[in-house]
């Protein structure tokens, strides 16, 4: 039989591909191990980079065009964030930020602020503060935060007074900073005219569509931009933002050499990079669409727990802390709440946590319908709250939390355009990852920056091979730990337990749990997600050695007490059941002894031992932490605790 060459072989399929289409220049971004750079390696030098074919935006024929060095949609945290980035790491450039919404208010303005609960609030944890402090734009912004350093929560059949914890050092490395989202882009906005007026231009209400990705053969990326106008405020354009109209006729064009989509969940720019690769796969031949690798899409989640939520503005009495976060539930969780501090004089601002389908989760409730509800799920709130608050919070329609969405294989189309933020990855804000994650990618980028030496098309190209992984992670994990029912007690529950007994029994070997290791800035979304598969194989194969010990003890044990009693059968089984009874009969009576000699020793696996509904008569012990703050998770003694923290004060 004939033996084929592979290299001609490999000339007749490129052959085939091309006669369908021929391959243009997209970019330079290299997909190993994708079968089409195993053929086209053989019939090529080995000097020719991999590329796949261009996606282009359909539009009408531009004549004349504006030129810009970069420009930044969106002009949220990270798209602000990004023009200062850019600022610093390219000094000759000059930046324009393109947002649909109108110019965020002055962050000192206390008349805007007063309204606690107009703005929603977000946590700052190490990712986000170190990404700030990198560009030299932390100190504004914590002038403006409230640190909170502990959390009361109150539990079904808990405590009355709930039970308070404060963190140490030990326990956080890094406290977080509360502040509206909106005041943080008032501060940046801010930081901007005051120290980049001359760098950075910003426009807000003005809308950009990216018309070809490869313009100008592929050095730049060509843009209209077009005028909106709304008469909402800022908070609902970003909660709707159908309420924004944009001008069709006039229209600006723009072509630019850098383009970085920072507009959130609106994803402007993700979705026509979507329609771009969906129509660039459609024009393939089936042979050239098995070699084409996966289009770029936005991964859509169903949202199978979804919550909407309420803001409720909050005064809490002089004699609570005004510096801790403060949450209770009801039982099943029908009603949750969750409350942070918005300023430093005991004003907070709670959400009031609904499942969709509640009857007061809609807008004009019967304001006596949502006061029974809180008397009774919530009645440590409930009487904060003054009757004209209670209508007020009745009258207003509901919220949404963000769906869970990733976009990928790569976050970039073409040499001169990426995507980061939450466009990029989308995740509810329980555990403080969304505003912190989307900072820490502007920082990943400055540091790519230096590392290529400023070459944009390697910067592009290196952030999408960088980042792209991290999304998914990123999301996949908060998923995990959103589920409902007994799904979520498989992939959030179960795990916590683990994490808590076996890093509390072998520290040196086992992390802590999930929560606590998504916070550590030192450890990427993909590392964590690594680690945490390996701690989990390494739980149930101890779990399944001890289980089997015990076993083969258990029958070792039962046969030598049948040999040296003559019992076999039912009255041997009777027996050692009987035995068993006495055994747990007496410790539940000497519990309460063994307690008081030993009430000052509780450590942080507290609640997983059985003792706990007497430590939880005592005040000793808490379960869980915020979902909607970084805060941590897990448990110390409060006392202990608080000793610590006055010892470092002092």
């Amino acid at each position: 039989m004939a033996k084929i060459n592979p290299a001609l072989f490999a000339a007749c399929i490129l052959a085939l591909l091309r006669r369908a289409d021929a391959f243009s220049p997209y970019s330079n971004f290299k997909r190993d191990g994708k079968l089409q750079g195993i053929v086209s390696n053989l019939v090529r030098p080995a000097s020719v980079t991999p590329t796949i074919s261009t996606a282009e935006v359909s539009s009408p024929e531009v004549d004349s065009f504006e030129h810009a060095d970069a420009l930044v949609c969106g002009g949220g945290p990270a798209g602000l964030l990004t023009a200062i980035m850019l600022a610093q790491k390219l000094p000759s450039t000059s930046i324009r930020v393109y947002d649909r919404l109108s110019e965020p208010p002055n962050p000192d303005d206390e008349m805007v602020w007063n309204d606690v609960a107009k703005f929603y609030l977000i946590g700052l944890g190490g990712r986000g503060q170190a990404a700030l402090k990198h560009f030299g734009v932390w100190d504004e912004v914590k002038k403006r935060c409230v640190a909170v350093v502990g959390r009361r929560n109150w539990e079904p059949d808990g405590p009355e007074d709930g039970v308070e914890r404060v963190f140490t050092k030990k326990d956080k490395k890094v406290t977080a900073q509360v502040l509206p989202r909106d005041k943080l882009v008032g501060v940046l906005h801010k930081y901007i005219v005051e120290h980049y007026k001359d760098r950075i231009t910003l426009f807000y209400g003005h809308e950009l569509r990216p018309l070809k990705f490869d313009f100008s053969k592929g050095s730049q990326v060509l843009v209209e931009v077009s005028k909106c106008s709304a008469e909402s405020s800022q908070q609902e354009q970003a909660a709707d933002p159908a309420v924004v109209l944009c001008d069709t006729e006039n229209i600006v064009y723009i072509a630019t050499d850098l383009l970085i989509a920072a507009d959130g969940t609106v994803r402007t720019i993700a979705n026509e990079m979507e329609k771009a690769d969906q129509r660039r796969f459609a024009a393939m031949n089936p042979i050239k669409r098995l070699f084409a690798g996966q289009p770029f899409r936005v991964k859509r989640f169903v949202d199978d727990n979804q919550r909407v939520y309420k803001t409720v503005p909050l005064k809490v009495p002089k004699s609570w802390r005004p510096d801790i976060n403060y949450s209770a539930r009801s039982k099943g969780s029908k009603t949750t709440f969750d409350a942070l501090p918005a300023n430093s004089d005991g004003s907070f601002c709670g959400v009031l946590l609904l499942k969709k389908d509640d009857e007061i989760a809609r807008a004009d409730t019967d304001p006596d319908v949502l006061r029974k509800r809180l008397d009774a799920d919530l009645p440590q709130f409930s009487a904060l709250l003054s009757d004209d608050v209670v209508a007020t919070i009745a009258q207003k329609p509901v919220s949404y939390l963000p769906g869970f969405r990733y976009a990928g294989p790569r976050l970039h189309e073409g040499n001169r355009c990426l995507i980061l933020g939450d466009c990029a990855h989308t995740v509810k804000p329980y555990f403080g990852l969304g505003a912190n994650s989307a900072l820490e990618d502007v920082k990943v980028l400055g540091d790519i920056l230096s590392e290529c030496h400023n070459d944009l098309t390697q910067s592009v190209l290196e952030f999408s091979r960088r980042r792209s992984g991290e999304a998914k992670a990123l999301v996949r994990i908060s998923r995990d730990l959103d589920r409902p029912g007994n799904l979520g007690f498989v992939t959030f529950i179960i795990p916590l337990i683990l994490d808590s007994i076996f890093n509390g029994i072998l520290p040196q070997i086992f992390t802590p749990n999930i929560i606590a290791m998504l916070q550590r800035q030192e450890y990427t979304f993909q590392q964590v997600g690594r680690r945490k598969r390996l701690d989990r194989a390494a739980q149930v194969g101890l779990v399944t050695a001890v289980v089997g010990s015990v076993g083969f003890i258990v029958k070792a044990s039962i046969s030598r007490l049948s040999l040296l009693t003559g019992l076999k059968g039912v009255k041997l089984w009777a027996s050692v059941c009987t035995l068993c009874s006495l055994a747990v009969l007496g410790r539940n009576i000497a519990a309460p002894f063994v307690f008081r000699v030993a009430s000052n020793v509780t450590n942080s696996r507290t609640h997983l031992t059985p003792l706990r509904h007497i430590l939880k008569k005592n005040n000793k012990a808490a379960n869980g932490e915020s979902f909607l703050t970084p805060l941590g998770f897990g448990n110390q003694k409060d006392q202990e605790k608080k000793a610590e923290t006055d010892a470092e004060r002092g």
